[in-house]
């Protein structure tokens, strides 16, 4: 018995050898989004807004399975967390905006779903099927002046993407002090719209979340290559409007 149990053991961990570890991750992430679809979101405030497009259309930079992974589970989860953090207290009556500017007031749940949900919401529109290329118009401009180049605000760019310990986020933004154009980066789902300690505050224009579900399924564990595909879909059109609302105010 005890042989044939050992037999047995051995077989399965031959077996389980010979499963690509692709295989098994494709079939995880099939269980978290097919549960994430299932799971009612909490009721709330909040609501998950759709792709402004298919979520096969930013291939072959980033591959459809990881945007509805990244859109149905992550993103839902996030809005849903939010609305069961905030639900029945006095959060419940604030926007998103107004979370996040007295996010250092509020609880740890909040500070990290609110968070997600803004930049997820962002992160979606900043992004586009025929993307790419460099930006024109006032942003170009700025890019010049305050980086000298756009080659140096994209290797600026890079370097805060790549730098960026563990899970976060890279920014192009406009510092709320100086009202020029800068690149920093944040941690977890913390934004330079947060009243935080040591946060470089000001109005995002470009951001690109470097957590891994945002690039594992195509890129493995190459952060590198995924941040050289991210300009490849890059909406600079979505990026110079933003740009141009933070003058206007």
């Amino acid at each position: 018995m005890i042989k044939r149990d050992f037999l047995k053991t051995g077989l399965l961990t031959a077996l389980g050898a010979l499963v690509s570890p692709a295989l098994l991750a494709a079939a995880h992430d099939e269980k978290l989004l097919r549960e994430a679809r299932a799971m009612p979101m909490a009721d709330g405030p909040f609501t998950l807004p759709p792709l402004p497009y298919a979520f096969n259309t930013l291939e072959p930079h980033i591959d459809a399975r990881t945007m509805e992974i990244h859109h149905d589970a992550h993103h839902k989860g996030y809005v849903s967390k939010l609305n069961a953090a905030v639900t029945g207290t006095p959060a419940e009556k604030m926007s998103l905006a107004e979370l996040l500017a007295s996010v250092s007031k509020q609880s740890e749940a909040v500070r990290n779903n609110a968070g997600g949900h803004w930049n997820h919401s962002f992160f979606w529109q900043i992004m586009a099927p025929k993307g790419g290329g460099q930006p024109t118009g006032t942003l170009k401009a700025a890019i010049d002046k305050d980086f000298g180049s756009f080659d140096k605000f994209s290797e600026a760019f890079t370097k805060a993407a790549s730098s960026r310990f563990g899970s976060g986020w890279a920014w192009l933004i406009v510092d709320s002090k100086t009202g020029k154009l800068a690149v920093t980066s944040t941690p977890n789902q913390d934004n330079p719209l947060m009243d935080l300690p040591g946060m470089q505050r000001g109005l995002p224009v470009l951001g690109l979340d470097v957590w891994e579900h945002a690039y594992y399924l195509k890129h493995q564990n190459k952060r590198p290559d995924y941040i050289a595909a991210f300009w490849n879909v890059v909406n600079w059109n979505e990026a110079g409007g933003r740009y141009d609302a933070t003058k206007k105010g």
